[in-house]
């Protein structure tokens, strides 16, 4: 049966493809956006401000929310960490109030694996403690946010790394790749837990209607290390990947968000599994070898 789903966040790199997925299958998507509606599927809301368009909300079954300033768009000032925080804790929370409000199905909330800090060459599932650096304290904070809708079955999403082509870290990678400038990067020994943007948008359709709530892990099964990645990704693009770049460049070049590119984050999705949740593309080559055939 068709739903009616609210997004916020949906112009975003997994919101956009959220959406498009969505409608191919007949659902009714409302996008919430914080300017003056333009368009009949659009709601406003102003998150900063604590306000909902509940009115042009009216009869969504679900919320599937992942506004948030981007941690890697700008180096980590104080200024910006602050900006990452506060844009999570009241979007989250003006979220939350509305979807206790209307008396949705469904809330589903953004998170990351940025929750379980740094983890070395320790597999880690739902089950195990956060981490004690800035974005485990973040994450930790965004969750709790989301926690505000006691009658409403939440979800906290905690995404890997998004494999998209046409952005995040593997759109900015793969033009680089392409000229002959990839290599690892820092010692190529850390955990990257990855997903395809493919797998990410049907988990989330999967957890729309699931029963599952709290903490859900959206990775693929088979994380792999960075010099695994750059190995497969070069393969994928038929390029050679012999300029590695050295962790005092990358902290150099990206400040504080260097360490979530150095740092190990070696994540399993326990919980999707156990739900029965198929990953399409479960294993690294694979996926790169079809992204990089777009």
């Amino acid at each position: 049966m068709p739903r009616t789903i609210a997004v916020t966040g949906a112009s975003g790199l997994i919101g956009s493809a959220l959406v498009a997925h969505l409608r191919e299958k007949g659902d009714t998507v409302i996008k919430l956006v914080r300017r003056e509606p333009r368009a009949k599927d659009e709601a406003f809301w102003d998150p900063m401000e604590g306000k909902v368009d509940l009115v042009a909300l009216e009869g969504v079954d679900s919320i599937v929310h992942l506004a948030g300033a981007g941690v890697g768009d700008k180096r980590w000032s104080a200024a910006y960490k602050g900006e990452i925080l506060n844009s999570r804790l009241y979007g989250t929370t003006t979220i939350a109030s509305a979807a206790e409000q209307l008396k949705i199905k469904s809330l589903i909330s953004s998170s990351a694996i940025g929750w379980y800090g740094e983890t070395g060459n320790r597999a880690v599932t739902e089950n195990d403690s956060g981490g004690d650096d800035f974005l485990a304290h973040v994450c930790l904070e965004w969750e709790r946010a989301a926690d505000s809708a006691p009658s409403v079955r939440t979800v906290k999403i905690r995404t890997g790394l998004v494999l998209d082509p046409t952005g995040g870290a593997l759109g900015r990678m793969m033009p680089l790749f392409k000229f002959g400038l990839g290599g690892k990067l820092g010692s190529g020994r850390q955990w990257w837990s990855w997903i395809t943007i493919h797998d990410e948008v049907r988990a989330i359709d999967f957890l729309i209607d699931s029963d599952l709530s709290g903490p859900i892990n959206l990775t693929a099964p088979n994380p792999a290390t960075n010099s695994e990645f750059i190995a497969a990704l070069a393969r994928a693009l038929r390029r050679p990947a012999l300029l590695p770049v050295p962790g005092f460049a990358l902290k150099l070049t990206l400040g504080g968000f260097s360490t979530e590119i150095l740092g190990s984050k070696r994540v399993l999705p326990e919980r999707l599994n156990e739900a029965g949740f198929t990953f399409d593309y479960p294993h690294l080559a694979p996926a790169l070898a079809k992204l990089a055939a777009h």
